[in-house]
């Protein structure tokens, strides 16, 4: 797994991903994010495509594609299927209001546009990332040749911004579409809604990792119970 706690990996993420999966019904066309929280629904979702359940998926990066494939799930693309009947994704945080902060995996790009093709976004978390307001980096893919003038931009609207390296620091990560990562950290975000619309202005930022359009999140507990919060829609 590809994310920042792939390796503390808990019963509270097994219990939010696999009670996910019971929102998966045959005929769907479903989105599948990227993270170890997932993992677990691909997981179970596979098992259940063996015991007969007729589903087709759309991935969102190289990681939950080999999962997908491993787990025996027919995959399909947003070409043949631009309209999904569910998405189910993880998140780095996520607020009272159900703002998520996205990116962790490198993959928010695509799991951004999964997530506003589908006609419901499901996100997936254990209880370590739930907060009051955001106050996570939040990351930012952006085009390499554009990386100084990002920085200074996102400078400006007050973050501190950190050009993601590889484990190793031998050089900068890379996502699945050629891009760099930086993640800005803003502090405490009071508006996400407005800070999304700021930096999608920001030339050379391809996708921010703000997510302000959550329908449901599943919540894993240490006790193996899972809390279901839902957005409360006008």
């Amino acid at each position: 797994m590809n994310d920042r706690n792939a390796a503390t990996s808990s019963p509270e993420k097994k219990a939010a991903g696999k009670a996910a999966a019971d929102l998966v019904t045959d005929g769907m066309v479903v989105g599948l994010g990227t993270g170890s929280t997932t993992a677990y629904t691909i997981e179970e979702l596979g098992k259940r495509v063996a015991d007969g359940l007729d589903i087709l998926a759309v991935v969102t990066s190289y990681q939950s594609e080999m999962l997908a494939i491993d787990a025996g799930i027919p995959l399909t693309t947003l070409a043949e299927h631009p309209v999904l009947d569910i998405a189910i994704d993880g998140a780095d945080q996520i607020d009272s209001n159900l703002n998520a902060i996205k990116g962790g995996g490198a993959a928010h790009t695509r799991e951004k546009v999964v997530a506003q093709s589908a006609k419901r976004f499901v996100v997936v978390a254990d209880d370590s990332k739930v907060a009051g307001k955001l106050d996570h980096p939040v990351p930012l893919e952006v085009l390499p040749y554009a990386r100084n003038l990002v920085m200074q931009k996102v400078a400006e609207l007050g973050a501190k911004p950190v050009l993601r390296t590889a484990v190793r620091k031998d050089g900068p990560v890379i996502t699945d579409n050629g891009n760099f990562l930086i993640d800005a950290d803003f502090g405490v975000i009071n508006d996400p809604a407005e800070l999304g619309i700021k930096l999608s202005t920001c030339t050379g930022i391809v996708e921010h990792g703000i997510f302000t359009n959550v329908d449901d999140v599943y919540i894993g507990k240490k006790n193996g119970t899972v809390e279901v919060r839902s957005a409360t829609k006008n």
